[in-house]
């Protein structure tokens, strides 16, 4: 089944959403890693992501993106609000309680957590540049994490993150320019970011 047909079923079906969940939940987990170099923090935050997302299913509307950039969004928008100080995280228990959901079992759950936490830990060098990367201000976070971690054309960041296109280009080449000099040896490897100076961010 398409994600349109189950984000209409999901609006009054609970079961229709846990299928939405089990899909994306890894992904979204994984870009909020990313960000926080917590797993566990990731694990709080993007539950409490999916917990909003499913609150709000009814007035999600299709606007030429796919129903992951909503998600992004919503993750995106609860890593900004935690580290403003501003997040109240919810148990996903809540939705299984009062709503009927019934999401991916436990066990599912923390797999997906050790796996995020081996993709972090598997080489020094990437985790160096995480932990730099975690210190730019959020908007060089936002773009370069959805740019270069999840592969995001520049339109559908320019969506998720509510920002111009030449806004989200502008902060990527100042993002990278600041990795450049707290993350020097990451980039030395080409295999790894490319370098500003041979960044492509036309239009995709």
């Amino acid at each position: 089944m398409d994600d349109r047909e189950l984000v209409e079923r999901a609006k009054d079906d609970p079961e229709a959403y846990a299928v939405l969940f089990d899909r994306y939940y890894p992904v979204v987990l994984n870009y909020v890693a990313r960000r926080t170099n917590d797993v566990a923090l990731a694990h709080d935050i993007t539950s409490e992501a999916f917990y909003k997302a499913f609150k709000n299913i009814r007035r999600f509307q299709w606007r030429g993106l796919p129903f992951s950039a909503w998600l992004y969004r919503i993750a995106s928008n609860e890593i900004a609000a935690y580290y403003r100080g501003a997040s109240r995280l919810e148990s996903l228990e809540v939705l299984a309680e009062q709503r009927g959901f019934d999401p991916a079992s436990e066990d599912d759950l923390e797999a997906e957590i050790i796996r995020a936490q081996e993709a972090l830990a598997r080489h020094a060098l990437y985790q160096s540049c995480i932990a730099a990367m975690c210190e730019l201000p959020l908007k060089y976070q936002e773009v370069i994490a959805l740019r270069f971690f999840e592969e995001k054309p520049l339109a559908e960041i320019s969506q998720i993150l509510g920002r111009s296109q030449g806004t989200v280009k502008s902060q990527l080449h100042r993002g990278l320019r600041r990795l450049q000099v707290t993350a020097p040896d990451f980039f030395r490897d080409e295999r790894n970011l490319p370098r500003t100076d041979a960044l492509s961010v036309q239009e995709d």
